[in-house]
């Protein structure tokens, strides 16, 4: 019987084998005319009827501005693209940092590092958080889940941290969820309610962000729908405005004065202000000290928005490096480095970057682009590979409802862990035990323009020499 049995299951694969290789032989076959028949009509069609005319031409105009433009024909709208400028602009590559080996020495790797950061220290009740990295503001409803919001506000509170409100409605549960929070003060009729006011640790004033600048916008009832419209006082049919202005006939005086009375409200939590990085940022800076803010938010030309009209995220604004540097100087031209807090953010992705960009000046760093796909992790898995992973978080995502919290928070608390502990891994292979004692003194750049401009060592020549020099500049 078991002879019987085996003769079978060997016939079995035989059989199985003489069809796959039928199988090989006929799509070898199919494969070969299709190849053929397709060659032929490339190589031998004049260039005005030939499929290949699309090489040069997406190459003439860029694969993006061509489908793009095709999108302009189509709706006669002004696009929205998601995740801001996809151009090349300066960034953090060519800087690196200053290990030291052979006295001074590096910490051991057991040995504690102070990354803990004070924002807004001159406020009558300033802001402490564990770690250098906050949840930037990402709106419910106009962007962000309900899921979502409350999963950051929770990965947030865990890790020591805050979670910027952004400028969309202020959800309940994301409060609850939350430890310190950051009310975004926004050009909207919503999130205004004294309570909320009271509940903050600190205040944004939102003026500006690197993706649209300073302008406003609407949101239509078909594209904010749910619960979303009810928290921020919306009725059935009625168009969401993110307007220009605070006031009428805007002045810089009605701003310090918001800041004055929002400061009064708040009981004394740092008032600030967020602002995207453009080419007279020293005046805004200037304007903004003038205003009484405790800190300031800055956000690069790289920053990223649900959906910023592209003209508005391409071409305008300065790179993030390029602000950090020029916000940094100024500020200590000013004599205000240090009484009044920095805040960067825009195109950082990485913990070397942000760790960058703290050496350069900043006193905390915003993640809003790299905390939204680390949340969403696995859920991004749930639309692929027909839908984009962001359908798992947007407020209107076909995927929102199988966001799972819990996951959401284990991922985003996990990411912001694993960013510090790299963070103080860099800070112990310069010799340092707090994040106080870093500054641009511990970089050096391999490219000689940028070493430059920042005012750091050129890698290609000897240390003092540099330094030296870069003191004198």
């Amino acid at each position: 019987m078991s002879d019987l049995l085996l003769m079978i299951i060997l016939a079995m694969i035989i059989l199985l084998f003489i069809i796959l290789l039928l199988m090989l032989i006929g799509w070898r076959w199919i494969m070969k005319r299709i190849v053929k028949k397709a060659g032929k009509i490339l190589f031998t069609d004049s260039y005005q009827e030939n499929l290949i005319e699309m090489i040069p031409g997406f190459r003439h105009l860029g694969v993006q501005n061509a489908l793009e433009n095709n999108l302009r024909a189509e709706t006669g709208d002004v696009l929205h693209r998601p995740f801001g400028s996809s151009k090349k602009w300066p960034h953090f590559d060519e800087i690196t940092f200053i290990p030291v080996q052979t006295t001074p020495f590096p910490l051991d790797g057991d040995e504690e590092v102070d990354v803990k950061v004070t924002i807004g220290p001159k406020a009558k009740k300033p802001m402490k958080i564990k770690i250098p990295l906050m949840v930037s503001g990402m709106a419910y409803g106009i962007a962000l889940s309900e899921q979502v919001k409350i999963a950051l506000a929770t990965a947030a509170k865990n890790t020591g941290t805050a979670i910027n409100s952004g400028e969309g409605g202020i959800l309940p549960e994301e409060l609850e969820s939350a430890g310190k929070y950051i009310l975004q003060f926004s050009k909207t009729e919503w999130g205004k309610e004294e309570e909320l006011i009271k509940r903050a640790d600190m205040i944004e004033l939102k003026l500006g962000q690197g993706a649209m600048q300073g302008m406003g916008g609407n949101i239509s009832p078909e594209n904010l729908t749910g619960r979303a419209r009810e928290i921020m006082g919306l009725k059935e049919n009625e168009t969401a405005q993110i307007l220009e202005h605070f006031f009428d006939k805007q002045t810089l005086k009605d701003l310090m004065d918001l800041v004055d009375e929002l400061r009064k409200l708040s009981g004394g939590v740092p008032i600030g202000a967020k602002i995207g990085a453009g080419g007279k940022i020293e005046a805004d800076i200037d304007n903004l000290i003038e205003m009484g803010v405790d800190f300031i938010a800055i956000d690069g030309g790289q920053a990223a928005t649900m959906g910023a009209p592209p003209i508005l995220a391409d071409d305008f604004g300065i790179p993030t490096l390029h602000a950090v540097v020029r916000a940094s100087r100024h500020l200590e031209k000013r004599k205000k480095k240090g009484e009044i807090s920095l805040i960067v953010s825009g195109g950082l992705f990485t913990p070397g970057q942000f760790l960058k960009v703290l050496a350069l000046g900043a006193d905390a760093v915003y993640l809003g682009s790299v905390i939204l796909f680390t949340v969403s992790h696995l859920h991004t898995l749930n639309s692929l590979p027909f839908e984009p992973p962001t359908q798992a978080v947007w407020n209107q995502g076909k995927f929102k409802d199988s966001f799972k919290i819990d996951d959401g928070v284990k991922s985003a608390e996990k990411f912001l862990t694993a960013s510090t502990e790299e963070i103080k891994m860099g800070l112990r292979a310069m010799g340092k035990r707090s994040l106080k004692e870093l500054s641009k003194k511990d970089l050096v750049s391999y490219d000689e323009l940028t070493a430059k401009m920042i005012g750091i060592p050129f890698t290609f020549e000897p240390y003092e020499d540099q330094h030296k020099k870069s003191d004198t500049n």
